[in-house]
């Protein structure tokens, strides 16, 4: 059977269609490799086995297929949090905050995620 996860370089594929939208063989190979070091045809044959594993649609545009994500950046995100880290969030933060310097900024914005996720589960006190 086929790996259904994305390989590294059909994660950086999935990252640009999720940044720049539905777009073109040539126009992922542009993002992809701005200077040449890839060849247009092994972006194309990774687009064909992105889409047979079921990661990328396309539609046919006249003679061009125009690509577009079947999972979202969150569908991936959650995948990799249940499988590095059995779906702890709180282990998955722990050790992104140890790896690396994190800026106030960065630390500002964390807060005011997790504010915003306790408002979203806080039961509703409307019609009390």
């Amino acid at each position: 059977m086929t790996d259904r996860n994305p390989s590294g370089r059909e994660l950086e594929i999935l990252k640009i269609l999720w940044d720049a939208g539905p777009s073109t063989v040539r126009q992922v190979h542009e993002q992809m490799a701005p200077d040449g070091e890839l060849a247009f045809n092994t972006v194309q044959t990774l687009l064909r086995i992105m889409d047979d594993k079921g990661l990328v649609e396309h539609k046919r545009e006249g003679r061009t297929f125009v690509y577009s994500p079947r999972r979202t950046r969150e569908n991936e995100t959650s995948r990799l949090v249940d499988k590095m880290f059995d779906g702890a969030l709180d282990q998955l933060v722990v050790s992104l905050l140890s790896s690396r310097n994190v800026s106030d900024a960065e630390l500002k914005k964390l807060e005011q995620v997790i504010a915003d996720a306790r408002k979203r589960k806080a039961p509703s006190r409307k019609g009390k």
